[in-house]
């Protein structure tokens, strides 16, 4: 579920019977598949797109309200990244801290160990407040 992220993964395979592991190991992985090419891709794409004013006016919101949300990474680097993704909040996932990352120009190898290491610690999280309360 890429627009839901792990938070509607994992409850979603917990509705259909999923056990812990599995769900986790879906939803981490479906969480970290599109990660990478969003590091790569968002910066030459979204200089491409600045020509047209629509986009233009997306970017600079999208720059400010990312700049708004996460002060911890301009902050700390990665590891204010690992804690951008980790905390289960909303507009706080992985796809954000893509742009975060890109915005900051926090490096690819650094980026993706920070955001792999948030989604970790957030579907624990998840999994252990879903699977021990239903």
């Amino acid at each position: 579920m890429p627009v839901l992220e792990l938070r509607g993964g994992m409850p979603l395979a917990f509705t259909y019977g999923f056990s812990f592991p599995e769900a986790f190991l879906y939803s981490v992985l479906g969480n970290l598949l599109p990660i990478i090419p969003m590091l790569l891709l968002f910066q030459p794409i979204s200089k491409w797109l600045m020509r047209y004013k629509r986009y233009e006016r997306f970017y600079h919101w999208l720059y400010h309200r990312t700049l708004s949300k996460s002060k911890n990474v301009e902050k700390f680097g990665a590891i204010g990244l690992i804690l951008f993704t980790a905390v289960p909040l909303p507009t706080t996932g992985a796809y954000s801290a893509c742009v975060a990352a890109s915005l900051f120009g926090i490096g690819l190898r650094y980026a993706f160990w920070s955001i792999a290491t948030g989604v970790v610690i957030a579907g624990l999280a998840v999994g252990i407040v879903l699977y021990s309360i239903f």
